[in-house]
Order: C-alpha cells, then structure tokens, then sequence
C-alpha cells in the first residue's frame, strides 16, 4: 500500500469497499497522524501478528522438533506449510463474501478466534491428516484477517490523511515473529506445549485488537471486477516470489539445525528477522510512495534474493543475521509495492476484486513452495530450500524490471 492516501482517492474508497456494510461515514482527512488513529492502528497490527507470525511463520521454528519426533521427511515437513497456503488461498477466496455479509471488523474478529482455537488445537495430537486440516484452517482463518485488517487500515489512512496506518499494520507481522522467536526454542523440543503456548498468545492478540476492528465508512452497491490482465509482469513477479519466498522461512530452523547452531543462534536469527520486517515497510514507504511500480517491485525482489543468498556462503552467525535482516526487511514489502500498484495504476472501484485476486495469486504460491523444496531438501540437502528462495527471488526481479505496466490512473497514453 502506497505510504500516501491522496485526497482524490479518498471519495474512491467507497466504491474500493463494494457490497461491504459499515454504518459509520468516513471522517475528514486530517493533517498528519493523529494519536487515537494511531493508536487503533496499532492494536489492529495484532491481526497480522497472529496471522501471520503465529498462524504461518511460527510453523519453521517448530519443524525441526516436528520432523524429528513424528519421522518425518523434508517432503513430509513441508506438507503441513503447503496445507497452510492451500487454507490462505481458500480464505481469501472466501473473504470478498464474508466481509459483504458480515462486515470487515466482525469478519476480522471472528477469524482471530479461529485462528487461536486451531493453533491451540494444532499441538494435541500428531495424526497427520488432523494436522494438516488445522494448519488449512489457521491459513484460511488468517487470510480473512489479512484482508479484512487491511481494509479497516486503509480507511484508518484515509482518514488520518497518511498512510502511516498502513505502515503499522504490516509491521505487526515482525512482533509475532519476535515473539515466536523467543518463545517457541525456550520450550526445546516440546512442539505441542509451544503450539498451546501459540493458541494463547494468538487469543492475546484478538482481545487486544477487538476494540480496533472498526471501519469508519460506508460501502456502495457493487463489487468492480478484477483487473489482473493490465498487471501480468507484477502479477507474475508475486507468484515467484511467494512460491520462493516461504520456503526460507519455513526451513530456516531447519537449515540452522543442519550447521548445528546452538538455541542462541536460532533465537538471534528469527530475532533479527523479526525486527527488521517492523522496520522494513518504513525503510520502504519513500520508493513505494514517490516511484511505486516495477522498478520499485523488481528492486525489493533482488535486494531479498540477495540477502538471502548470503546464508548459503557461511554458517558464521553474523553472516545469518545479516541474510535474516535483509530478508526481513524486504519480504513483507513486496505486498505493501503490490498494493502500491493496484492503487496507481487500477481504478478505485475495482481494488478490492483485484487485490482479493493478488492474494489469492500469492496464495497459490506460497501453496506449492514448501513442498516443491521440501522434496529437494531429500534429494540435494538442506541447502536446496534457501537456494530455491534465491532463485525464485531472482526470477521474479526479472520479470518485473523487464515488463511495463499501463499508465497511473489520470494519465492518459501517449
């Protein structure tokens, strides 16, 4: 999402939110951000804690323990991550409705319960067929808070006239992965008390951003239509890097275990990650809202290829903290440039079809990734997870530097 909401899209928002009910108007613009706003965004930044840091990314720090007690293999392993992404691509599938009916903030805190509830349940039994539908059903739960979170932020943007609320939602992702990194290896390998401890902490984050659920403006009849076919290159480019992207994270702990890191290490590491995704939209938002596009998409994708390629020169731990800072600071900017795109180049009445279309794209992804690496990790070791992520990265930042995307809306063609 591009770092300024212009006053000229803020009428747009209505038609952006389509066949969704609100009661309230949205309020004026005002200079600058103010504290109640910030303060709602904020809470709301728990969604994507629990949605994305406990709900997916947790998964990686407990795979090692996972795999060892229940004899699994790295194709094994990566199937519970691959059920994950299959529930995220069903849950944002489904989210265009729910919102409709239901309402963002009721949508939003209805799936953090049911986020809570499948994490805590994730670590009672080992039977395979349970797992992999509880880990189905906290992606698609977390997809729903996903999007409709991100919903309520953009009006929290609108009417603070920054998009700073932006910036603050998708940094929530780096608490949970601090937190989860702290947490999960101090419990060893007792993966089912640390997915308990997950379920408790995810029931923490939906009370704390109950309150914050709340979007100030009203909707219009009418849902717009996806419009993925005017940004093929940036589509195709998300695809990659989804498909790339989640195998590091997934295998990271795993990669870690395989150089024989000590507890510290895997602790600093996902530490470091976490930190540097809180950080990283704002190290972002000047590129994403002055030169959003390809070039900016393209440039995100290779400085994350390349970071992460560092992991693959040496075990040292300086060398895998700086691969975690780079890859935390550039993975969660790509949806924020995706975003970006869609709101510069796709008229307002049709974001929410095409966004909800973007993410269902990613989805698919970030579906067939952990697999896909998982079985190169039996045939080529665990190295192959972390080079697939470069690869794809890579690919990716081609596809987008190489490809062009129509003109920003008002402008016209030459």
């Amino acid at each position: 999402m591009s770092e300024t909401v212009r006053p000229q899209h803020r009428t747009g928002l209505r038609a952006h939110l389509a066949g969704l009910r609100n009661r309230k108007s949205p309020d004026p613009p005002v200079a600058g951000t103010s504290t109640p706003v910030l303060r709602q965004a904020l809470c709301l930044a728990f969604g994507t804690a629990s949605a994305l840091g406990f709900a997916r990314f947790a998964y990686g720090l407990l795979l090692p323990a996972m795999r060892a007690d229940l004899g699994w293999s790295s194709a094994a392993a990566g199937i519970p991550a691959t059920a994950n992404g299959l529930g995220y691509l069903l849950g944002a599938a489904a989210t265009p409705l729910l919102v409709r009916r239901l309402g963002p903030a009721r949508a939003f805190r209805g799936a953090m319960i049911l986020i809570a509830v499948t994490l805590a349940a994730t670590g009672s039994s080992g039977d395979f067929p349970l797992l992999l539908i509880l880990r189905a059903g906290a992606g698609a739960a977390g997809a729903v808070v996903f999007i409709s979170g991100g919903v309520i932020a953009a009006h929290l943007a609108a009417r603070a006239g920054s998009g700073t609320p932006i910036t603050v939602y998708f940094a929530g992702t780096g608490l949970g992965i601090i937190v989860s990194g702290i947490a999960v290896p101090l419990l060893g390998g007792h993966w089912q008390l640390a997915w308990l401890g997950l379920g408790v902490l995810a029931a923490l984050a939906a009370a704390v951003s109950h309150r914050a659920a709340e979007a100030p403006a009203p909707v219009a009849a009418g849902g717009g239509r996806v419009r993925l076919r005017e940004l093929r290159p940036a589509v195709l480019a998300y695809l990659l890097f989804a498909g790339g992207y989640i195998t590091y994270i997934t295998f990271l702990s795993a990669y870690l275990r395989d150089r024989s890191a000590p507890d510290f290490q895997v602790v600093c590491v996902w530490v470091t990650l976490g930190l540097a995704v809180t950080i990283g939209p704002a190290l972002w938002r000047g590129p994403i809202a002055h030169r959003p596009g390809n070039r900016v998409l393209a440039v995100v994708l290779a400085t994350l290829s390349g970071g992460t390629a560092l992991a693959l020169i040496s075990s040292d731990i300086a060398v895998a903290l700086a691969a975690s800072a780079i890859y935390g600071a550039t993975f969660m900017t790509v949806p924020a440039v995706v975003t970006a795109i869609v709101e510069k180049h796709i008229p307002v009445a049709d974001w929410t079809p095409t966004l909800a279309a973007c993410t269902a794209v990613f989805a698919a992804g970030q579906t067939v990734g952990p697999w896909a690496a998982g079985a190169l990790a039996d045939r080529f070791g665990a190295t192959a997870p972390v080079l697939w992520t470069v690869l794809l990265c890579a690919f990716g930042s081609i596809v987008a530097a190489t490809q062009t995307l129509p003109p920003r809306n008002g402008e016209k063609t030459s």
